[in-house]
Order: structure tokens, then C-alpha cells, then sequence
């Protein structure tokens, strides 16, 4: 004898019904409404999320003296030669890249790998525009106006501020 012939035959599946549906899905139905009340009356104890200012690092003094130097240079105003402060200040910057990059023989530079050089470590300064900082001290009326003069004197403020 057979041991399969002693099965019972096979219940046929029955029919499972979409509706109605358990009862955990009807609890569930019945808490989404609370929830999403509660996640709208809690988005007010959540924190605020407020950016955050970058805080500007105290300056070491070397750069200190070296602004406090710029601002005592005298500017060359109602047209005024300019050549000598182009000199002050190229001198100022030669001085500054001696002591912040002694193996770079930046003292060496002129012209536009000067401004290259200078750039290079901040380019937010963005001194490669200003030609007339290089060539302004060989030309023998040299005259800026005073745009030309505080924009110059930004950027190397900026320079003297952030280069790395």
C-alpha cells in the first residue's frame, strides 16, 4: 500500500476578500489623522536652524603692522604723482612674501609674474587687474584718480588679509 493514498484529499483555497479589511488596519486608519495633527502642532518645538557666521580669525601681527603700514601710506590724491606709492606699496608686499615664503624668491619676480605670484596665494584680491601697480612707478606722469586709488587699496587690503 501506498502511504500517499492515506492523505486526505486537497482543500481547495478559499477566497480572501479585500474588504473588510483587519482589524490593526482599521486602528492604523484611525491613528494617521492623529499623527499628522501631532507632527503639525510639534513643528513648533522643533529649533530653528539659523546659519551660522563665519568668525573671522584675529589677525596675527605681522599683518596688523602691515595694514597699519598701508593705512599710514599717503595716498596720491588731486592727481598727484603716484609712482612713489606704487613703490611704498610693491615694497610693502615684497616684504611681506619674504617673510610668509621665504623659499619662493618672490623678491625676484616683476611685471606680470609679480601679480601672478601675488594672485596665486589670494585670488580674491584679484591683483592681476591692476597693471599700474607694476608699471606705474616707471612711467613718468603716473596719475590715478580716486577710484582707481581706493580700489587698489582694497585689494591689497584684502590681499594682506587673506593670503594663505
Amino acid at each position: 500500500m501506498n502511504p500517499l493514498d492515506q492523505l486526505h484529499p486537497l482543500i481547495a483555497p478559499a477566497q480572501i476578500g479585500l474588504w473588510p479589511p483587519a482589524p490593526g488596519w482599521w486602528a492604523l486608519l484611525a491613528l494617521l489623522p492623529l499623527l499628522g495633527w501631532g507632527l503639525w502642532r510639534g513643528r513648533h518645538w522643533r529649533p530653528l536652524r539659523r546659519p551660522v557666521a563665519p568668525v573671522e580669525q584675529p589677525l596675527d601681527p605681522v599683518r596688523q603692522e602691515a595694514l597699519a603700514e598701508l593705512a599710514r601710506l599717503p595716498r596720491p590724491y588731486d592727481g598727484a604723482h603716484a609712482g612713489a606709492w606704487l613703490q611704498q606699496i610693491n615694497a610693502l608686499l615684497k616684504r611681506l612674501c619674504r617673510n610668509h615664503y621665504p623659499g619662493a624668491n618672490s623678491h625676484t619676480l616683476n611685471g606680470r609674474k609679480w601679480l601672478a605670484f601675488l594672485d596665486n596665494r589670494c585670488p580674491a584680491a584679484g591683483l592681476t587687474r591692476w597693471m599700474v601697480l607694476v608699471e606705474g612707478a616707471y612711467k613718468p606722469e603716473c596719475k590715478l584718480d580716486d577710484k582707481a586709488i581706493a580700489g587698489l587699496s582694497q585689494a591689497v587690503e584684502t590681499w594682506i588679509r587673506k593670503h594663505v
